[in-house]
């Protein structure tokens, strides 16, 4: 992570961007692990960030993407008669009117308008919200359905590209450099035995049968504010992996983690499961939110997305595991297994519902 931020860098970062009225005060907010985030206290309130550019190498690229989503999603929202401020986020811009400022130490630092009157959950307490985190990421389909894609930065290159992630996973398990492959074979054939789940969407792509979209790439129920009142879902944060991708990766991605009865590294597998009432509760909220604007093979392919989702999120940790705990934090030996194996037992409880799941999506057919 950068360093600690001194008083006097957030003061200088601040006096660059066109904040109302004087500030009169700034602390850490939220519960985020990726960027320094501050609540700051002025003639309204804003949120400060500084970028961790340790995570994300190409700063200037994923604020060009942020720019670019935000001010297109704006105009949609009020081509439909909503409220900007409300309902999407806003970038406050520079004295020299750019969308983030870059201090002397190489720190890069955003500011976007507060969204008031606001909650975030960080697990589903009710069906109702996961409903609405459904509706809320379907409806960024919606607005950015006739975004042109391509013109966005890979910030994460090949993120959710599961062919090359798999061509990857074999090769770490061809060196097998900590002699871990024997702990876990039955593992390793599962993986190789769905070779053809893992390319099924970038098949597709490749033949334009999937139509390449803006896809957000963490479709966390705590990246979703509701209404504190209401507890409607009102707008999605943290773009900073927005990038060109599939919509049915950010629905299988929500499936994988929210419809999943266990904890992503839970050692009992009989505890795994995929809720089938949560499931159909999320397609209904996704599709709704997306208005329409998803294609016939897509919806389709809903399933299928949280199929590989599942298989891309397991076979990582196990080329992880492979590879001696390297990339994802671990807590206790054999963690990185631990989570393959649930990630395992996930995809083949869904294969044993999988009639159910794409009859819930023909229904909206």
């Amino acid at each position: 992570m950068n360093k600690e931020l001194s008083k006097k860098e957030i003061e200088n970062a601040l006096s660059h961007f066109q904040i109302k009225g004087e500030v009169k005060a700034f602390e850490h907010y939220g519960s985020g692990h990726i960027n320094d985030t501050f609540l700051v206290k002025a003639e309204r309130d804003y949120i400060l960030q500084r970028m961790n550019t340790n995570i994300f190498k190409n700063a200037k690229e994923l604020m060009e993407n942020v720019s670019l989503v935000c001010a297109f999603m704006e105009k949609e929202i009020l081509k439909a008669g909503g409220a900007p401020e409300r309902e999407g986020l806003r970038l406050v811009p520079t004295k020299e009117g750019k969308a983030y400022y870059e201090d002397e130490e190489d720190n890069f630092f955003r500011v976007y308008l507060f969204v008031e009157r606001t909650k975030s959950y960080n697990l589903v307490e009710k069906p109702e919200h996961f409903y609405e985190s459904a509706r809320a990421f379907g409806h960024f389909q919606n607005l950015l359905a006739s975004f042109p894609a391509e013109k966005l930065h890979e910030t994460i290159p090949d993120f959710h590209n599961s062919v090359k992630r798999f061509a990857r996973f074999k090769e770490v398990l061809e060196k097998d450099a900590f002699g871990r492959r024997k702990d876990c074979e039955e593992e390793v054939q599962f993986f190789l035995n769905h070779e053809k789940d893992l390319s099924y969407a970038m098949d597709l792509l490749a033949k334009k049968e999937l139509p390449l979209r803006v896809s957000h790439n963490d479709t966390k129920l705590n990246n979703v504010l509701f209404d504190a009142e209401t507890e409607k879902a009102l707008c999605i944060i943290d773009l900073d992996t927005v990038m060109p991708g599939l919509s049915i990766f950010d629905f299988g991605d929500a499936i994988r983690f929210g419809a999943n009865t266990a904890e992503e590294d839970e050692k009992d597998l009989s505890k795994v499961s995929l809720s089938l009432p949560l499931f159909s509760t999320y397609v209904k909220g996704f599709l709704e939110g997306a208005g329409g604007k998803l294609t016939k093979k897509e919806i389709e392919s809903l399933p299928e997305g949280a199929k590989i989702m599942t298989l891309e999120c397991g076979m990582r940790f196990l080329t992880d595991y492979l590879e001696g705990d390297v990339y994802f934090h671990t807590a206790r030996p054999g963690h990185n297994l631990d989570r393959a194996r649930t990630q395992i037992a996930l995809v083949k409880d869904m294969e044993t519902k999988w009639d159910e799941m794409k009859k819930e999506v023909k229904k909206y057919l």
